[in-house]
């Protein structure tokens, strides 16, 4: 089970503890699968589904099951049934949020037949009630695994570390790449990582930007990370050659999702110039790179350097109205206030305001 709390870090950690469990064929009677990020709970159910049982097993001992055509009383009865061939038999509910007189299973719960693997998908943002009786029993005698959503700045941070457990690694333009083309849809993420590594070159164990280019299709020239580069630098030229870009491909770079990564990144360079006024004025110390890149929620001081490099071009007081300007667009992009005008026209028009705020 789960410790120390619902965070994205310990999910990881469970859920790498959890398939090395299963991948050694250490299986527990039951799976309670919950929370609101199903890309884990659809990996560790797809795992049991295909190591637990052989091909010819499957055919007669592994049921599956959707909640809302069930009630837990028949998942009880089909848990308890004794395996037609070999030692165990695999029960999956997927959708288990959904499942009819879903406290029927305490019963079940507090007495578990061994010979069955029981996985219960619960897809539910807040999973279940930890407080009831059903769930203490689940967690009692089997696993409970919490799937939780991913913020922004985690993703660089576990994309880098999903690569790594593939035997690969990826340059850091790369990630960038990727994650301001997915936000944080870690299933998305995972697709496309699986098309890549099945096209690559034999041999490749350092993915680039060319290769992301090449095989997803992300312009390692004309993309969210090349834009926010080119905005921090306050290079209007090419920004703007960036977004008009941008502005011909909407499906493949959403107005969305470049306003909330400029947002972020504009939100550091406040952070930081923020650091530097207490230096100024209440005589602190700067904290070192180190330290910066947990404030600022980076994963490298290389990054620390391009926040310090844009807060000299933009102080705070061009910052605060900068940030003012993102979130007037932000309104805009989701149809406030429009007056008809495209997104690809809504992003000229903010990139051009925020490189000649003063």
């Amino acid at each position: 089970m789960a410790k120390g709390g619902a965070t994205f870090k310990n999910c990881v950690v469970e859920f790498d503890r959890i398939t090395s469990d299963i991948r050694a064929s250490n299986y527990k009677p039951i799976y309670l699968l919950m929370g609101e990020e199903g890309y884990f709970i659809d990996a560790i159910s797809d795992l049991i589904e295909e190591s637990a049982l052989d091909e010819v097993e499957r055919s007669f001992c592994q049921t599956v099951v959707y909640g809302k055509d069930a009630r837990a009383g028949d998942i009880v009865d089909l848990a308890r049934q004794v395996p037609m061939m070999g030692s165990r038999s695999v029960v999956i509910v997927r959708e288990a949020q959904q499942l009819a007189a879903f406290d029927e299973l305490d019963s079940y719960a507090k007495t578990p037949n061994p010979s069955t693997i029981l996985v219960l998908c619960y897809k539910k943002e807040k999973g279940m009630d930890k407080r009831s009786a059903v769930y203490k029993h689940l967690a009692a005698a089997g696993e409970v695994f919490e799937s939780v959503r991913p913020r922004d700045y985690e993703m660089k941070d576990w994309l880098r570390g999903f690569v790594e457990r593939k035997g690969m690694k990826m340059e850091q333009k790369g990630i960038e790449m990727i994650v301001d083309h997915t936000g944080t849809d870690i299933a998305k993420i995972s697709n496309e990582l699986d098309k890549l590594l099945v096209a690559l070159p034999e041999g490749t164990r350092i993915i680039t930007p060319d290769h992301i280019e090449e095989h997803i299709g992300i312009s390692k020239d004309f993309n969210v990370y090349e834009l926010n580069r080119a905005v921090m630098a306050r290079d209007a030229a090419r920004a703007l050659t960036i977004a008009d870009y941008m502005s011909r491909n909407p499906k493949s770079n959403p107005l969305v999702v470049i306003i909330m990564t400029m947002f972020g990144q504009f939100k550091q360079v406040f952070l930081y110039n923020y650091y530097k006024w207490l230096v100024a004025r209440k005589g602190q110390i700067m904290p070192p790179d180190t330290e910066m890149c947990r404030i600022l929620g980076v994963p490298a001081p290389f990054f620390v350097n391009e926040v310090r490099a844009a807060a000299a071009l933009y102080p705070n007081k061009v910052t605060f109205k900068i940030l003012g300007i993102i979130r007037e667009y932000d309104a805009r992009s989701k149809g406030i206030d429009t007056g008809g005008v495209t997104d690809g026209e809504l992003l000229r028009e903010m990139i051009l305001k925020i490189v000649t705020a003063s």
